[in-house]
């Protein structure tokens, strides 16, 4: 079996811890550009967080990835421990698992094409609390005109993340459509939108008192002027399923389970749960850094997740003297 360990060039990443386990296999690193259609199988460290940016940055759909993450804790896209890598290889040379079809949204900012995404892609002004305008079209006709926090078109599987939070529906896994949200629109008879996949959606008409931003699976923000496209993009993406509890219903049951709790959650645990969500594993300095907060509010925040079981607390593989934090059976 041809494996390659996806290693992006960043730090962060274990591709070489994971080489050295299965230095028996002849697994080898690859980078974005070495990439081969060939290929029976990448191994992608990074969690939930690196699937998606393997995505962004590699042009080879067609060979099925592995998502590995650094605990416990299986998110949606990373099934699989570092610490028991080598066992579940040699489920993959058994072909004992099976593979998945995740649909990609295609995106153009200003009729410019951007890449893929496995989530969503997001529209609001660049600054919080500024209402914007704009105009969504269907397939060339207008489906309204109004004013919101913003816009999110996601996939299946975005529709359990940030679409979820915002109201949208929860979509089973398979279903050929895509969801649509106007986040806190103005006209309180607004409701969430359900397409079919082969639809054109289109946000036009964009305007705000600041600039407005397009963001990408939670990653990346671009600035948009007047409008943002979005379609099914060409062939899904190829994901190794080893466990049964990643199923559509098993998470859409673990998502109703937190939208109780979420009700009286404080708010800087809802961010950091959110944080932790799109980001990945992270270590308290990096979640003050990324959220804003101050360094005691993260500590009770994530005091408070502890208690409720909803994040876990591990050693780093690469530093035994740092703590990390990840999603505990949430995804």
């Amino acid at each position: 079996m041809r494996l390659g360990i996806f290693d992006p060039g960043s730090p962060g990443h274990s591709a070489d811890t994971i080489q050295e386990a299965l230095k028996y296999t002849g697994a080898q690193i690859v980078t974005p550009g070495s990439v081969l259609d060939e290929m029976d199988c990448i191994l992608v460290p990074g969690g939930d967080k690196g699937v998606r940016k393997y995505f962004r940055q590699v042009d080879a759909p067609s060979v099925p990835v592995l998502g590995v993450s650094e605990g416990e804790a299986a998110g949606f896209l990373a099934q699989v421990d570092i610490k028991e890598i080598s066992w579940y290889v040699s489920r993959l040379q058994r072909s004992d698992y099976t593979i998945e079809e995740i649909p990609r949204l295609g995106v153009k900012v200003d009729r410019k094409s951007i890449y893929p995404v496995l989530n969503d892609a997001s529209v609001f002004s660049s600054k919080s609390a500024v209402l914007m305008e704009h105009t969504l079209r269907v397939n060339g006709q207008e489906v309204w005109h109004d004013s919101s926090d913003g816009v999110i078109v996601s996939t299946p599987m975005g529709s359990t993340a940030y679409s979820m939070s915002a109201g949208g529906p929860m979509i089973f896994q398979g279903s050929p459509v895509f969801g649509i949200v106007s986040v806190n629109s103005l006209d309180v008879t607004r409701r969430p939108l359900v397409v079919p996949g082969d639809s054109l959606v289109e946000i036009d008409d964009i305007s705000a008192k600041t600039h407005c931003e397009v963001i990408l699976d939670g990653l990346d923000r671009l600035s948009v002027k007047k409008s943002v496209a979005c379609s099914v993009f060409g062939p899904p993406a190829r994901i190794v399923r080893m466990k049964n509890d990643a199923t559509s219903i098993a998470v859409l049951a673990r998502k109703v389970h937190l939208a109780e709790d979420l009700l009286s959650m404080p708010p800087s645990a809802k961010l950091l749960l959110k944080t932790l969500e799109y980001e990945g594993t992270m270590t308290p300095r990096e979640l003050a850094a990324k959220t804003l907060l101050p360094d005691r509010t993260v500590r009770m925040a994530l005091a408070h997740l502890l208690k409720k079981g909803y994040v876990k607390r591990k050693v780093s593989v690469r530093d035994a003297r740092q703590k990390i934090y990840e999603i505990s059976g949430i995804r």
